[in-house]
């Protein structure tokens, strides 16, 4: 870890809550937020949001998967998003939604009308925009997690999707990405 925590203290609360609360608990919130808020189906959120694990490296984010209504996507998804050009697991909404992530990451300059006329066949612009913001939230605190370290001390509680916490608490864990 890169960060000095006390003793006796959980890394992500200490960094995310106490050490930077002004920061740390309204970053927290909007990280929770796209979990607690997407309109975007499960396949098409983990592809992006399991894109952006992959390039941050984040361990944790790698582990996580999302929950909804009980339902997570397959064991093999991982793979599948890693292999997102050819594989015949995904839709083409799925499809896009991993290249959005890669690019986003990776080429947010190289994103052509080509590309945006193929997401803009799929996806609405309200689903661009959530989206969008999904894929910020991801990089942003994904890899901040992964760059302070803080991403082996998370701990997976209980492998559902996170939800808002109330009052001035830093939500746990501040990134799922």
């Amino acid at each position: 870890m890169n960060i000095d925590i006390p003793q006796g203290r959980e890394p992500i609360e200490y960094v995310w809550g106490e050490m930077v609360p002004g920061i740390g608990i309204a970053a927290s919130k909007f990280s929770m937020a796209v979990y607690a808020h997407s309109t975007l189906g499960l396949r098409e959120f983990e592809a992006a949001r399991l894109r952006i694990a992959q390039i941050n490296g984040c361990a944790f984010c790698l582990d996580w998967r999302t929950e909804r209504d009980g339902e997570k996507v397959e064991e093999e998804f991982a793979e599948s998003v890693t292999r997102w050009r050819t594989t015949d697991a995904f839709d083409e909404r799925t499809r896009l939604a991993a290249e959005y992530a890669e690019r986003y990451a990776l080429d947010h300059h190289g994103l052509d009308d080509e590309f945006w006329a193929r997401m803009t066949a799929h996806y609405s612009q309200l689903e661009i925009v959530e989206l969008s913001m999904c894929l910020g939230s991801w990089l942003a605190f994904g890899r901040l997690n992964h760059v302070l370290g803080l991403d082996t001390a998370c701990t997976l509680t209980g492998g559902s999707s996170p939800t808002p916490a109330s009052g001035d608490q830093a939500p746990r864990p501040a990134s799922r990405d």
